[in-house]
């Protein structure tokens, strides 16, 4: 017998749910389809606040499901995909790690930020790291491509690409609004807490003293659904 289910795998059912709903929304103008989807949203925010506020906030889920019918869209631009962010494994001549604290929620991470249109996602990651850290880097390598949802650092799906990037310039200064904090760690002095680092945390280092490293992606859950979420192999 299985354990119970984590608040992690209800999220991703939640979210996996309204993903097909807004999907067939956007492709639909059948009504009774569209009904149907527009139930399936309401159980999936019942899912998602259910897992915020426990069951007793299931009567405010009517805003979510109004959030999630807003942003439907028609057609190809209706077909709800994970959102694309970038991330930089920023290394210095003593092996360190840059490391931000999100001002949002007080966790540390590499400096992490979304894809901007227009720019190629290593132009993203200089951009990003200049902003949030003050510190100018050169992107060497892609080494990670990260479900964002299955890493616990976020609760809005997205895949991580992570460049392993060399400091080449700058000084320390986080961002005014975006970081309460900023700082080089080496592997034996991590701050806490500390975002999905039993995840990465191995391969970015290793990355980081030179070592050869594949691209680190999340492997193939049996059943993919039922799959738990918390097994990184």
């Amino acid at each position: 017998m299985g354990g119970p289910v984590s608040n992690r795998q209800l999220l991703r059912w939640s979210e996996g749910l309204a993903a097909i709903a807004r999907t067939g929304l956007g492709f639909s103008d059948n009504l009774y389809e569209r009904e149907r989807f527009e139930e399936v949203l309401r159980v999936a925010a019942d899912i998602r606040v259910a897992v915020d506020d426990g069951t007793d906030g299931a009567e405010d889920a009517s805003g979510l499901v109004h959030e999630w019918m807003s942003v439907v869209g028609h057609g190809v631009a209706g077909y709800v995909t994970p959102k694309v962010a970038v991330g930089a494994a920023v290394g210095n001549e003593k092996g360190e790690l840059l490391l931000i604290k999100r001002a949002d929620s007080g966790v540390w991470l590499y400096p992490t930020g979304w894809a901007d249109v227009g720019y190629s996602a290593a132009e993203v990651v200089v951009k990003e790291v200049a902003e949030e850290t003050g510190i100018e880097a050169e992107p060497v390598r892609l080494i990670a491509v990260l479900d964002g949802l299955r890493l616990g650092f976020t609760r809005i799906p997205l895949y991580s690409l992570v460049f392993h990037c060399r400091a080449v310039g700058g000084e320390l200064r986080a961002h005014p609004l975006e970081c309460a904090d900023v700082g080089w760690f080496s592997p034996d002095a991590m701050p806490s807490p500390l975002a999905g680092a039993e995840r990465w945390g191995d391969h970015v280092f290793a990355a980081l003293r030179g070592e050869h490293v594949d691209v680190l992606y999340d492997q193939v859950r049996q059943p993919v659904w039922r799959g738990n979420p918390d097994d990184q192999h």
